[in-house]
């Protein structure tokens, strides 16, 4: 694996004097995407140096302790952090989903459990939330269906980062919240104490970093409008701006009311149209490739029941990576990051394991 770094160092030289043309930082779409790849190469060539300067500590001590016994005593840390930064380096080395960098979009969508469920979405999003504001990620509500008791049927919301690097990546760390996440707890509307069931659905796509990525025929688009409405029905609305946009070709439908404006509902919907967009054709892509590049760990089964919270116990479980914690107030306050670095740390593992069988 380690032959490929001189190409990279290579490349990432290449990427250095590429971002020092005023032409690049001309155009907004090659200076993101080149500052992205400048960060994730900047990433191994410092890694790389650090295992390096290692290797010729480590070599440099073995050749002292031949006449001196002092440096011997040295060498077995000098070996733990070789061994470190060299596995650091190999991680660093697994193929990179292109799609890291990329802000998302998330929908949460009640499921089983009624009520329950739909005020459980409404605790999942404050938790995102939460955990975005935590690592610098700004957040906007796109869209939302109110249920009767203050939770949510439906809630889509944006969340953008703050970084170039890929690694830091809003897509690298909630592309694995995809999937049924099961609640276990005593409903507020229950009288008799007893602990129910419920299951709250996540959906998480790569958001379209600039509107020409994903080409759509305006001939394609089916667009209603209709009058927007809250809870039971009630109108929040006296005009038609809530929109509906059907994308014939895919069947694809996305509803948005959230704002009063028919123009601002509408750019929403694209918004959220084109995220839907682009993850089926990298789904179509990922079928064709047979060795798919998706995460093992994150999975393409909707359905699949992902993670526990039972509320009685104070835990938490991921049924992926059997990670499980008894911290789980802290977490829907936002302290998510050990339960994403369990499926990060899974999810590399399964790369590193499908690198070894190739080779």
């Amino acid at each position: 694996m380690f032959e490929s770094v001189q190409g990279l160092i290579e490349e990432y030289r290449d990427v250095e004097r590429e971002l020092s043309d005023p032409a690049v930082h001309a155009d907004a779409t090659r200076a993101k995407r080149v500052n992205r790849r400048y960060a994730e190469l900047s990433r191994i060539v410092r890694a790389y140096e650090a295992w390096a300067a290692s290797a010729d500590d480590l070599a440099a001590a073995r050749e002292l302790a031949r006449e001196d016994d002092a440096f011997a005593e040295e060498i077995p840390s000098l070996e733990e952090e070789h061994a470190r930064l060299q596995e650091k380096l190999r991680r660093l080395l697994i193929p990179r989903d292109p799609d890291d960098a990329r802000d998302v979009i998330m929908e949460i969508k009640a499921g089983e459990g009624g009520a329950e469920s739909a005020l459980f979405a409404a605790d999942l999003l404050r938790m995102y939330v939460q955990y975005a504001t935590s690592k610098g990620w700004k957040t906007e509500l796109l869209e939302r269906d109110e249920s009767d008791l203050g939770g949510y049927k439906n809630v889509q919301v944006a969340i953008k980062g703050s970084s170039s690097d890929p690694a830091q990546g809003v897509w690298a760390h909630l592309k694995y919240e995809g999937g049924v996440h099961r609640v276990q707890r005593v409903p507020a509307t229950e009288s008799q104490g007893r602990i129910h069931t419920s299951t709250t659905g996540v959906l998480v796509f790569p958001e379209v970093d600039e509107p020409d990525e994903i080409q759509i025929n305006p001939n394609d688009l089916k667009i209603d409008v209709y009058r927007s409405s809250g809870p039971g029905g009630q109108s929040v609305n006296t005009t038609d701006s809530a929109v509906r946009i059907t994308h014939v070709p895919t069947g694809i439908v996305v509803s948005m009311q959230n704002e009063k404006s028919q123009l601002q509902n509408r750019e929403a919907g694209m918004r959220v149209l084109r995220a839907r967009l682009l993850a089926r054709q990298q789904e179509e892509l990922d079928a064709q490739a047979a060795d798919a590049r998706r995460s093992q760990i994150r999975g393409m089964d909707r359905s699949e029941r992902i993670r526990t919270y039972n509320f009685p116990e104070n835990r938490i479980a991921d049924h992926r990576t059997g990670y499980k914690a008894y911290n789980l107030d802290h977490v829907m306050d936002g302290a998510l990051e050990p339960v994403i670095e369990s499926a990060i740390i899974a999810d590399e593992e399964a790369r590193l394991a499908a690198l070894a069988g190739d080779s």
